[in-house]
């Protein structure tokens, strides 16, 4: 079997595409390359090609059974970074990927949505046929794109939504502008698990390394090879307030204390989910890892690579910095395409190491 992902140099794409070569699959990837200089550790190199989702075209996937579509912006703050890009690369380039593997005759589409679909909720818990309420862009762009992506389903196409939990832990392209990989960096090398918000926002969290795993056992079972099915993937035990994971990173590191900030952000965000459809759907999966072990993985992370707080704060690991400051240095425009595509990549790496 073939599997083309796209967004394979990023957080999730790093680690799932070593997963799916264990298998013995015949992986490929489709990359715009802005993060791949964010890695702090060793890749697998796969077949690839250097592509924005934008760009792509049906010959990119000819013979390819499964795509796993990862790529886009990838959360809130990039989001709201630029709306109108954001709708460009999260929606509409979403759709022409869509299409163009149907018209290439790819049997399997594995989209990676997102739990903040449901945006602003009660503390009721909600399945995937609750009302959806996105507060952002990017999470509008996200209800949109599983919208469209569903009408492209047909006899010879499947399409899978995977509404992702917020995910956490180590990853060799790793972002510590998740809630626990933040909260974490913090008091690692600080000794202050810094909480921006007032910490009452419910979110669902689960590691990346079984994020990976939810998309090899969709992918994997011919059960779901048919029509278009939604899951909120993530574990119905693992719902926690924000406050109550800066608890577990409290007590996960030595010495470490929780500071609320003076003035705390406000987050409209709040949603508790229920993943029992997941989990009837496919029934070997389980969540391996813990939040305390994501807790313990970044930590070393965090150790190893000698981080002080301006490091993992900054454009490296901060997906919404980095755009910016390639932006700010004329290597990408305001769509955050490249200006200067020869060289541009060597030129993204001697930003991000300034």
């Amino acid at each position: 079997m073939r599997v083309l992902v796209t967004g394979h140099e990023g957080y999730l794409g790093t680690l799932l595409t070593p997963l799916l070569n264990r298998r013995g699959y015949d992986v490929r990837g489709l990359d715009i390359g802005l993060y791949r200089h964010c890695s702090t550790g060793t890749r697998v190199p796969i077949p690839a090609l250097r592509r924005d989702i934008r760009d792509v075209e049906r010959e990119d996937f000819d013979g390819i059974d499964v795509v796993i579509h990862l790529a886009g912006l990838s959360n809130d703050p990039l989001g709201d970074l630029d709306p109108g890009a954001t709708e460009q690369i999260n929606l509409a380039a979403t759709m022409r990927v869509g299409e163009c593997a149907r018209g290439a005759g790819v049997s399997r589409l594995l989209f990676a949505s997102s739990c903040s679909v449901y945006g602003a909720a009660g503390e009721e818990f909600l399945d995937e046929d609750s009302v959806l309420n996105p507060q952002t862009p990017y999470a509008a762009c996200k209800m949109h794109a599983e919208q469209g992506l569903s009408r492209l389903a047909n006899d010879d196409l499947a399409v899978t939504h995977l509404r992702l939990a917020t995910v956490f832990g180590a990853s060799p392209c790793i972002r510590f502008d998740l809630v626990v990989n933040n909260l974490t960096a913090w008091a690692a090398t600080t000794g202050r698990v810094n909480l921006k918000s007032d910490g009452k926002a419910w979110r669902p969290v689960l590691h990346v390394r079984d994020v990976c795993t939810a998309f090899k056992m969709v992918m994997e079972d011919r059960r779901l090879a048919i029509g278009s099915n939604v899951f909120n993937v993530g574990d119905t035990k693992a719902n926690f307030r924000v406050e109550g994971l800066a608890d577990l990173v409290r007590d996960a590191i030595d010495g470490a204390r929780i500071s609320y900030s003076e003035q705390p952000e406000p987050d409209q965000r709040s949603y508790r989910v229920n993943c029992d459809r997941f989990h009837a759907a496919v029934p070997s999966f389980r969540a391996r890892y813990s939040v305390t072990d994501g807790i313990r993985d970044v930590r070393d992370l965090v150790a190893r690579l000698e981080l002080a707080p301006g490091d993992f704060e900054g454009s490296t690991y901060r997906r919404s910095d980095h755009l910016a400051q390639l932006r700010d240095s004329g290597l990408v425009d305001d769509a955050f395409r490249w200006i200067a595509p020869t060289g541009a990549e060597d030129l993204a790496l001697k930003v991000s190491s300034e």
